[in-house]
C-alpha cells in the first residue's frame, strides 16, 4: 500500500467515524475541493464545509468506501454517503467517485462527481424530479449549499 493510499483510507476512515479534525490533517494548506452541490471551496473553506455537513447529520450519516487506489501524484477512491437530507428529510443515497491529487504526502486537490440530477430526485422528490435537471435548479442548489456554508463559517469563526 502506498502512502498516499493510506491518506485516503486515513481520510475515509475518519470521515465514517465523523472525525473532522482528522479529515482535514489528510489535506494540505493549500487544498481545492470541488463537487457538484459546493462548486469550488479552497482552503478552510473545505475543513468547514466537512465539519458543517458531519455536525447537521447527528450522527445520522453512514459513509462506506472501496478502490482507494494512489501513486506519488494521484489518486482515487469510490465512496457512499447514506443520510437524511435535513431540508425535506429525505433519505439519499449518494454514490460517489472521488479523484484526489497529492503534494507533500498530504491531499491538495479533492474532486467528488456524482449526478446532481440522481441526487436532486432523492433530495427533493418530485420537485427534484421536475427541475433537477435543468442548470437553474443546480445552480440553485449550489448558491444554497454555498450560503448556509457561509452562515456555518461566520457562526462558528466570531
Amino acid at each position: 500500500m502506498t502512502p498516499n493510499e493510506k491518506t485516503i483510507i486515513k481520510f475515509y476512515t475518519a470521515f465514517a467515524n465523523a472525525d473532522a479534525s482528522t479529515m482535514c490533517e489528510c489535506y494540505h494548506s493549500k487544498i481545492e475541493f470541488r463537487d457538484p452541490v459546493f462548486g469550488l471551496l479552497k482552503e478552510n473553506d473545505v475543513c468547514q464545509m466537512w465539519k458543517m455537513l458531519l455536525e447537521r447529520s447527528n450522527g445520522n450519516l453512514k459513509v462506506i468506501f472501496s478502490d482507494c487506489k494512489a501513486n506519488e501524484f494521484t489518486g482515487s477512491a469510490h465512496w457512499q454517503a447514506t443520510y437524511l437530507f435535513s431540508k425535506t428529510n429525505r433519505t439519499v443515497i449518494n454514490k460517489i467517485i472521488a479523484q484526489f491529487q497529492f503534494k507533500d504526502g498530504l491531499i491538495i486537490k479533492h474532486t467528488d462527481d456524482f449526478d446532481l440530477y440522481k441526487w436532486s430526485k432523492q433530495a427533493f422528490g418530485i420537485t427534484g424530479f421536475l427541475l433537477g435537471w435543468t442548470g437553474f435548479f443546480q445552480g440553485k442548489i449550489q448558491n444554497q449549499a454555498q450560503e448556509s456554508l457561509r452562515k456555518y463559517i461566520s457562526k462558528n469563526t466570531k
